[in-house]
């Protein structure tokens, strides 16, 4: 198929004659005029077919090879390498571990952002060269560039970002870039963020639920310190300003022990599953009565711990992900607070 035939320059418009060029390939692309694999003109075909100078074909080409619509073979010319969804908003989604509550965000965002976006998701597990990886591999691809920053310190600890992460998040233009769930990047450009405030969050959802609370005896926080994924420490903060401001006996612990002293009248904050599970098996060995006896909070809900009847303090995902869509699709910038619950069921 001849691809020129398809192609209007309008020497008119105010529009660069590159970006008509781009517009152009990209616009056949989507009406099904250009495949997978198929040779485009080359730069002095073009050129001279349009009179147009080979700089602003080779500009346009430029920036179609750097977006990955189209790819250069040595020797054979230019072929199109892109064809999926190309006319709509295609977009970058990276989230640093898969688990039930990140894929509700995920979820919940591509039923708000519709039918006229595609969106790649990746996983870089909290680790920076991965990321980093990720970003350059997808550099100038997307529309947007949705991004959950969390990651590992080589001890293991939490960090929001690095330095090397910082310089790449510049490296992003800023009506790209979407910071989802995190709220300590410093970026001074006021690009789209819809975070968690994890101190606040979990100090709040607490002291909503003081009156039951505050029957146990002692209250116990599960605290991961030595996982791949690991939590903010703001969390465990949080927590403990609570406790305090209350005059709560509390404990922190990395995690549930096989074994563990169980004693009337403690109540336990979980954060992993793997823990939850633990202990209310070890509960239901010991024949204590859960809700009545020992008190668990789970961080993060899920359906599972809904029917369970398991008491959780959590960030509403839904909303997450559905903000997040609608500020891309409204064109908005800004920072929006997700909202974080105390759901008081039958564990405590």
């Amino acid at each position: 198929m001849n691809l020129i035939k398809f192609i209007n320059i309008d020497n008119e418009s105010r529009v660069p004659k590159y970006q008509q060029i781009i517009d152009a390939i990209i616009h056949n692309i989507s009406e099904g005029n250009l495949t997978m694999g198929q040779k485009i003109p080359s730069i002095n075909m073009f050129s001279e077919e349009f009179y147009l100078s080979r700089d602003t074909v080779e500009k346009a080409y430029s920036i179609l090879k750097e977006r990955k619509v189209i790819t250069a073979i040595r020797g054979k010319g230019y072929y199109v390498a892109r064809t999926k969804l190309i006319k709509k908003l295609n977009i970058l989604f990276l989230i640093n571990k898969l688990s039930w509550y990140k894929m509700e965000i995920y979820n919940s965002f591509i039923n708000a952002i519709g039918p006229n976006s595609y969106t790649d998701l990746h996983i870089y597990h909290c680790d920076e060269s991965l990321f980093l990886n990720l970003l350059s591999k997808h550099k100038k691809a997307y529309d947007y560039y949705i991004i959950m920053p969390h990651f590992k310190t080589e001890d293991l600890k939490h960090t929001s970002t690095t330095k090397a992460v910082s310089v790449a998040f510049k490296n992003i233009p800023k009506n790209k870039l979407v910071i989802l769930g995190n709220n300590k990047i410093p970026i001074k450009d006021n690009v789209i963020t819809v975070y968690e405030d994890f101190e606040n969050d979990i100090y709040k959802a607490l002291k909503n639920g003081i009156k039951k609370i505050s029957k146990y005896k002692k209250i116990v926080l599960i605290y991961p310190t030595k996982t791949i994924y690991p939590y903010p420490k703001r969390i465990k903060n949080g927590f403990m300003k609570f406790c305090v401001e209350h005059h709560l006996d509390f404990d922190i612990i990395d995690k549930v022990y096989n074994d563990m002293i169980l004693m009337e009248g403690d109540l336990f904050i979980t954060i992993e599953e793997d823990d939850l599970v633990n202990l209310i098996e070890q509960i239901r060995n010991k024949n204590f009565i859960l809700g009545t006896n020992i008190g668990i909070i789970s961080y993060n809900d899920t359906p599972l711990k809904a029917l369970l009847g398991i008491t959780v303090i959590s960030t509403d995902f839904k909303i997450m992900g559905g903000k997040t869509a609608s500020m891309i699709l409204n064109i908005e910038s800004g920072k929006v607070k997700v909202p974080f619950n105390f759901i008081d069921r039958n564990s405590i």
